[in-house]
């Protein structure tokens, strides 16, 4: 007997009080969903205007968890994702690609089962009877139940699939959400290698791009370059939110993923690089994109854990980037950057430049550091592995000439953002 059919059948006789809850929670969720419409928040938001309320924060929360804006007609329909995970993906193989699960959708007659080894992390119908749980991160599925036997028959994907992750806290891969925080466990292209849709020169791509990486741009100009993939969290105040600063707001990316990558139901044009795709109405993306929004600029910047930096040290590299290390010239504010003002030609960062070549504005934009100890690798390529690496590069492309003590000072400094 199957563990998934054991999940399901524990579901059935210890989970009526969390369907009942989640179908109340469906209709807030709709209910929430009519006022998104006609609110809006941007990242320059008039000052005199009130803050975004708690119901629109509360919406975008869900829809940022849980929305596919339809997507499943293309991770479904076109890639046939759904047979893929009936037939191989076991929990063991999915964490192993850097999917996460969240502990607090299992009820606790399915944790006991794991903790007591009672689950096959080898089936893949564990997999089908998470998913059916909503357990899986940023992954929703419709599974339907015939014989006793529960198959999953359509499967899309949410912004939380690689701007989400779990702080571990049941097990490697599970434990509670950290919305924001960028999955750099995530292999999303060995996840869609994985499609029999595929040449076998479009999976020898996917597959080349590592844990942690996605190429946002492939898809339209067959250019292979992933980049890191970006928190989410800290961009309160920011109107460039990309490496390139393409777009004046959070708004103008969430509708390029949502539509371009994600392959959601809707609209996105950008003349600069002869992007224009349209779809047939309803358009399932624009009306969510406030209330998506508004909750991506809730999320603050982690705090750097105690004991995870030198304080002392720290104190002595705040006066290194303020002075001879020059940092403070592009890192302003209270965000840290200077890409609310202006972007950077592509010879002044020590880079690659190629990706940047490949987007609309053709320069950089200072990365905000707020959190900045949390998401090594660094830069858009992750060519950096550590701060210090960052530091190093910095010393020599501006001809800084810092010491020893300054750059390990700085590195202190930079991890207590």
């Amino acid at each position: 007997m199957s563990s998934g059919w054991w999940i399901t059948r524990a579901l059935a006789n210890c989970g009526r009080i969390a369907r009942d809850g989640f179908r109340s929670w469906m209709l807030l969720f709709l209910t929430a969903g009519s006022v998104v419409t006609v609110v809006a928040c941007n990242s320059d938001r008039n000052p005199m205007e009130p803050p975004p309320s708690p119901q629109l924060i509360a919406s975008g929360k869900q829809i940022f968890r849980f929305e596919t804006f339809g997507d499943e007609k293309f991770w479904t329909d076109t890639l046939h994702m759904e047979r893929v995970i009936q037939a191989a993906v076991d929990p063991t193989t999915a964490l192993s690609v850097g999917l996460k699960v969240d502990m607090d959708t299992l009820p606790a007659a399915i944790v006991q089962a794991i903790q007591a080894g009672q689950v096959d992390l080898k089936s893949p119908a564990t997999t089908v009877a998470l998913i059916k749980l909503g357990a899986v991160v940023g992954v929703r599925g419709t599974v339907v139940t015939v014989n006793g036997r529960d198959s999953l028959t359509r499967v899309g994907v949410t912004c939380a699939l690689c701007h989400s992750t779990v702080d571990n806290a049941f097990a490697p891969g599970i434990g509670h959400r950290l919305d924001g925080w960028p999955n750099r466990d995530l292999n999303p292209g060995a996840i869609i290698a994985l499609s029999g849709a595929l040449t076998p020169a479009q999976k020898a791509v996917y597959n080349s791009w590592g844990a942690g990486k996605y190429d946002p741009r492939y898809n339209f100009d067959g250019k292979n370059g992933p980049t890191v993939i970006p928190p989410a969290y800290g961009l309160a105040g920011l109107h460039s939110v990309t490496f390139t600063g393409d777009g004046s707001d959070l708004e103008y990316w969430n509708r390029y993923v949502a539509v371009t990558q994600m392959h959601g139901q809707g609209n996105f044009s950008e003349p600069r690089l002869g992007i224009n795709v349209q779809q047939p109405a309803p358009n399932l993306v624009e009306p969510k994109l406030p209330a998506l929004q508004a909750y991506q600029l809730s999320l603050n910047a982690p705090a750097a854990p105690a004991g995870s930096f030198d304080a002392t040290a720290a104190a002595r590299g705040q006066v290194v980037f303020a002075g001879a290390g020059k940092c403070a010239q592009c890192h302003v504010g209270q965000e840290f950057t200077d890409g609310n003002t202006r972007l950077h030609a592509l010879s002044e960062i020590p880079t690659d430049p190629t990706y940047a070549l490949r987007t609309a504005t053709k320069q950089w934009r200072t990365s905000p550091l707020k959190g900045v100890w949390q998401h090594p690798p660094y830069f858009h390529d992750g060519s950096a592995a550590t701060l210090a690496d960052v530091v190093e590069r910095y010393n020599s492309k501006l001809a800084l000439n810092l010491t020893a003590q300054q750059k390990a000072d700085l590195v202190q400094y930079l991890k207590s953002l």
